[in-house]
C-alpha cells in the first residue's frame, strides 16, 4: 500500500440510544439536531454493525471493508494473528440518564458463554442473549467533563458505614459482617419485585425528599436515586439496581482524567461526556438500571466481590503535551494529545491508529485540516507531523 493511502479522514455513526443528550455530540461534530434527537455515543472503529466510513478513498467505503480486503496490510501482520480484527473500538459518550449496572466476563468466560447459548439456539439478536461474541470488553474512559459513575464495591468499612446509616439496611448489616460481599449482594439481586418495593419505598420517598431540600450533593447515593425518579408521580416497581448505587463507589472524574474497568467489576456510568475506549465486543451482563434483559445469575457468576479503592489515572506523560493512560490489557491504549504555539508533534504509527480531535483543529503533514469532531486513521508505518497555531485537544487510539 503507498504512503500516500496510509492517512485518511474517517466518518463515524451515531447511536441514539435513550438515554443520551442532545446536544453534545451534535456540537461536537457541527451538525444539527432540530429534532433533538437523543445522541448517546459516536462510534469510531470497525464494529459490524457500525463501522466508521472512509472519506474520499478509492479502496472501501468502510474502515470493516478496507480491514477485510488486506488485513495483513491495514493491521499490521503481528496484530492481524493475534487478534483476526481491529481489537478496539473508540467512542464519544454523552450520558444524561445513568446507564445499567453492569460486569464484563473474561475472555475465556466470554467464549465459553457465546459458545453455550450458541448451542441452546439463542439467536445472536434475541433480546435475552447474554454473549454476542466471544471476546472479553474491558474498557478504559477518559473523562471531558465531570463525569460521575458506580465504581466497584466500597471497601468494607465503608460498605459497613452505608449500612448502618440507612435505616432500611441496618437488617443487612449482620448478613454483611458474617458471610461478606457475594452473600450481601446475591440477597438483594435476587429479591421478588414486591420485596424489593417494599424494603426500598421509605428509602426513596427520603432521598426524594432530601433531594428537594438541598440536603444532597453527587457524592452522596441518595442524589442519584431521587435522580430516578424525578417526574414520576407514583413510586412503583423500584429498580434494584438502587442497591448498587449504595454499595458501589461513588467516582467522580475531571476533564483528563480517565478510569480503567477490567473484567468482573461491577459499574455504571451515571452522567457526563467522556472519550471511551474498549475491545471489539459487546457482551454486557447486567443487573439493573435498564429495561434490557437483566441476567441476576450470570452477572453474579462473573462479579469480583471485593472492596476496591478506585484508580482515577491523571495519565503518565511520555512527551511535552502527551499523555497515556496505562491499561493493563494488550487490545487497546489511549493518548490524550494537546498541541499549542505551532509546537509539532511527530511519530509514526505502530499500529492502526485513529486520532480525534475534540478541541480546535491541527494541520497533519501540512496537507490535511483536521477541525473539531473529525478524526483520522492511520495505518501501520505511517509517518505523521501534527501542527497547531491555537490550542487544540486530540486523543489517539492504538493498540
Amino acid at each position: 500500500m503507498k504512503a500516500s493511502h496510509k492517512i485518511f479522514k474517517i466518518k463515524g455513526c451515531i447511536q441514539h440510544y435513550a438515554w443520551g443528550g442532545n446536544t453534545f455530540i451534535p456540537e461536537l461534530l457541527g451538525i444539527a439536531n432540530p429534532n433533538l434527537e437523543p445522541c448517546a455515543e459516536y462510534w469510531l472503529g470497525a464494529h459490524p454493525s457500525a463501522s466508521a466510513q472512509i472519506l474520499d478513498s478509492e479502496d472501501a467505503k468502510t474502515l470493516i471493508e478496507l480491514i477485510t480486503k488486506d488485513p495483513s496490510e491495514t493491521l499490521g501482520e503481528a496484530i492481524f494473528n493475534q487478534f483476526g480484527e481491529l481489537p478496539y473500538l473508540l467512542k464519544v459518550l454523552d450520558v444524561k440518564q445513568m446507564l445499567s449496572i453492569q460486569v464484563h466476563p473474561t475472555k475465556q468466560e466470554a467464549a465459553l458463554g457465546f459458545d453455550r447459548e450458541e448451542a441452546a439456539g439463542i439467536p445472536i439478536n434475541a433480546a435475552n442473549r447474554n454473549y454476542k461474541d466471544r471476546n472479553h470488553k474491558p474498557e478504559v474512559m477518559v473523562a471531558l467533563s465531570d463525569f460521575w459513575l458506580l465504581h466497584g464495591f466500597k471497601e468494607r468499612d465503608l460498605l459497613e458505614k452505608t449500612l448502618e446509616e440507612v435505616p432500611e439496611f441496618n437488617i443487612l448489616l449482620p448478613l454483611f459482617k458474617r458471610e461478606g460481599y457475594k452473600a450481601l449482594y446475591q440477597f438483594v439481586m435476587e429479591m421478588g419485585v414486591e420485596e424489593v418495593n417494599a424494603f426500598l419505598i421509605q428509602t426513596v420517598k427520603r432521598e426524594i425528599r432530601n433531594k428537594k431540600e438541598g440536603l444532597l450533593t453527587k457524592s452522596n447515593p441518595g442524589w442519584w436515586v431521587a435522580k430516578l425518579f424525578e417526574g414520576v408521580d407514583q413510586i412503583s416497581n423500584i429498580d434494584k439496581g438502587v442497591f448498587s448505587i449504595y454499595f458501589f463507589n461513588i467516582v467522580n472524574a475531571k476533564p483528563g482524567e480517565a478510569v480503567f474497568q477490567g473484567a468482573g467489576l461491577p459499574h455504571a456510568y451515571l452522567e457526563g461526556q467522556n472519550i471511551e475506549l474498549m475491545a471489539n465486543s459487546d457482551n454486557v451482563l447486567r443487573g439493573g438500571l435498564t429495561p434490557k434483559h437483566i441476567d441476576v445469575t450470570e452477572l453474579i457468576k462473573h462479579t469480583l466481590f471485593e472492596g476496591i479503592i478506585p484508580n482515577v489515572m491523571q495519565g503518565n506523560e511520555i512527551a511535552i503535551g502527551e499523555k497515556n493512560y496505562p491499561c493493563p490489557v494488550p487490545d487497546f491504549s489511549i493518548n490524550k494529545i494537546d498541541l499549542n504555539n505551532n509546537l509539532p508533534y511527530s511519530n509514526v504509527s505502530g499500529s492502526l491508529e485513529i486520532l480525534l480531535v475534540t478541541d480546535g483543529g491541527v494541520v497533519l503533514n501540512n496537507n490535511m485540516t483536521l477541525k473539531k469532531g473529525e478524526a483520522v486513521c492511520l495505518l501501520p508505518g505511517a509517518s505523521y507531523t501534527l501542527i497547531s497555531s491555537g490550542q487544540c485537544t486530540l486523543f489517539k487510539a492504538f493498540v
